[in-house]
């Protein structure tokens, strides 16, 4: 038997290691983050950055783990899931979000946006924001408009100049209704789809093309199964940043300044990897075999949309439109 009153160092030992183990470990929460890009897409990036500086400015309390490639499903399967609470984060196409805020369907409206330099923009300023505080009440919680890009068309029939060499080809297009109303409007039979199956729809011929922005086109291989590259740029295509509000409500004041300081840090990263893409991707597409039609007839295709734009128009506001057009 130790007898602790005539071995005073032993006592002190003791209640050191007490009063240490008395203490809670600290705590670690680890969280899904889902996209359905490839390892290496602009979306992974941004994904690898976020959980790298939420890991960071929590120290360690918060970790995530990135499932690329649409392992954990399609995006309106990933925002559902989100939503229900069963995956903390998203990064996702505004494509499928509209279903479930319908606030944010503008932005999905073709030729809305002159370039990356005016999408940045609106989406960063107060239009963008004010469509961001509009989640909660959809129970979600966005914490940055990220990036897609513009999108433009490839199939495996013919090269597309003018609106009307789109008619009559099936294309697969994502579960969104503006876009769909549109790409009717150019004689496209769309066909919806969730991204994971593109590649083996193409592949099989199951549709005969599909349009996405450069970034999704090489980070997909889409050349592999895709002949004909026309640089359309009808639609710029946003990602958003999305978490489950089961873990935002949860999160201290510090905490939550940590997840938007990680959101931004992402969307930079994110960006600048599409700007990558934009000035080199086309030159790797032309070396992997597609044809690229570099200059289409712009006009055929904004002309073709003037009975859409008077539907959007009822549906979400000329003047709203008006707004973000003018935004320089």
């Amino acid at each position: 038997m130790i007898r602790i009153a005539h071995r005073p160092h032993l006592a002190a030992l003791i209640a050191a290691c007490a009063a240490w183990t008395a203490v809670p470990a600290q705590a670690q929460t680890l969280l899904k983050l889902g996209h359905v890009l490839a390892k290496g897409s602009h979306y992974d990036i941004g994904a690898q950055v976020f959980c790298d500086s939420l890991d960071k400015n929590t120290q360690g309390r918060y970790k995530c783990q990135v499932y690329p490639a649409g392992s954990l499903g399609g995006e309106r399967e990933e925002v559902e899931a989100v939503q229900i609470g069963t995956q903390d984060f998203v990064i996702t196409s505004t494509g499928p979000v509209g279903n479930f805020v319908p606030e944010i369907k503008i932005v999905d409206v073709p030729f809305l946006f002159r370039d990356y330099d005016h999408a940045r923009k609106v989406l960063d300023g107060k239009i963008g924001q004010d469509m961001l505080a509009k989640f909660p009440s959809h129970g979600l919680v966005a914490l940055a408009w990220s990036e897609n890009g513009f999108r433009h068309m490839t199939n495996n029939k013919r090269p597309i100049v003018m609106a009307n060499d789109a008619s009559g080809l099936k294309m697969r297009t994502m579960e969104n209704k503006v876009h769909m109303d549109g790409y009717r409007a150019f004689g496209i039979q769309p066909t919806p789809m969730a991204f994971p199956e593109v590649f083996g729809a193409l592949q099989q011929g199951v549709v005969d093309g599909q349009e996405n922005p450069i970034p999704v086109i090489l980070s997909s291989k889409f050349s592999q199964v895709q002949k004909y590259l026309s640089l359309t740029g009808h639609v710029y295509s946003p990602g958003l940043i999305i978490t489950s509000p089961r873990i935002w409500n949860k999160l201290s004041d510090a905490d939550k300044k940590a997840f938007q300081a990680a959101a931004t840090l992402s969307v930079e990263a994110t960006r600048k990897k599409v700007n990558e893409d934009e000035a080199n991707g086309i030159a790797q597409l032309e070396r992997d075999g597609m044809q690229v039609v570099k200059q289409v007839n712009g006009a055929s295709f904004r002309d073709a949309m003037k009975a859409p734009y008077a539907s959007y128009a009822k549906e979400f506001g000329a003047d709203r439109i008006a707004a973000i057009q003018a935004v320089k």
